[in-house]
């Protein structure tokens, strides 16, 4: 019989990570050069990526210390918030109002945590279940993920709304229901929110390996093992995102009518 193989974790200094960002500097002295005008940005979003990561894993190094529950409670509503956040500037058109967050906040944050305490207590079942090393990572990555598909399909429903509202003024005078009126749009809005994480699981393992499998793998775990979990956090990920981008969508496609079925475009921030 072969050898066994055996998986270990090159531990990586600060020099690498200097070395490694000899890449950016590249990328930024040829924009200056070229008068392109994004190395302001890239130094920047480098630095402020540096600084973010730092800081979330002196945080997360000292949850995992102290595995306490109040606390990975506190630090997951700080992530739907900040994450609720994006989705709202993200949109170039907003509900007027508390609407446009509220409703990508809210759809995000029960279709994601259903995912995750449904993984953490059914399939993963570690003890306790509330396990940072678990949790924190598994809500994050089911957050932006989320996050990303509910703010494309919002951001798509409003614009769509907002150039074509004559066209439905026009079904609704024709005898249509709103909810008939605004379906196409509704549902090409859906469809937008789940692009990336079907052109994801279209890609994995053929066009490219995936984030986690790869840093897995990385970190000395069995390739076999990290495509088992890379799996499961695709299964995951697909059904928290389309869970809140059907809720947020449908929701949002609702608020632009009365209950007269009248379209009220005043509810749609310029």
């Amino acid at each position: 019989m072969p050898p066994e193989t055996t998986y270990s974790l090159i531990q990586l200094t600060p020099t690498d990570l200097l070395l490694a960002a000899i890449l950016i500097l590249l990328v930024a002295v040829i924009s200056l050069i070229n008068k392109i005008n994004i190395e302001n940005k890239i130094i920047f979003s480098s630095i402020r990526a540096t600084l973010q990561l730092l800081f979330i894993g002196l945080v997360l190094q000292t949850l995992f210390n102290h595995s306490n529950l109040l606390w990975v409670a506190i630090m997951s509503m700080i992530m739907v918030l900040l994450a609720g956040r994006e989705i709202h500037v993200r949109q170039q058109r907003k509900l007027s109002g508390g609407w446009g967050f509220m409703t990508g906040t809210v759809a995000m944050f029960l279709s994601s945590m259903v995912t995750a305490l449904f993984a953490l207590l059914v399939i993963i079942e570690h003890d306790p279940w509330y396990h940072p090393q678990y949790a924190i990572p598994l809500l994050g990555m089911l957050l932006g993920n989320t996050m990303n598909g509910i703010s494309l399909g919002m951001d798509r429903l409003t614009s769509s709304v907002w150039q074509q509202h004559r066209i439905l003024e026009a079904r609704l005078a024709l005898g249509e229901s709103a909810q008939e009126a605004i379906r196409k749009l509704r549902d090409d809005a859906i469809r937008t929110g789940m692009i990336p994480i079907l052109n994801a699981m279209a890609a994995a393992g053929v066009i490219s390996l995936p984030g986690m499998m790869t840093g897995q793998i990385l970190s000395g775990t069995p390739p076999i093992e990290a495509v088992k979990y890379q799996i499961l956090i695709l299964f995951l990920i697909a059904g928290g995102t389309g869970l809140g981008v059907m809720a947020s969508v449908s929701v949002s496609s609702r608020r632009f009518f009365d209950t007269r079925d009248r379209l009220r475009m005043e509810r749609l921030s310029s």
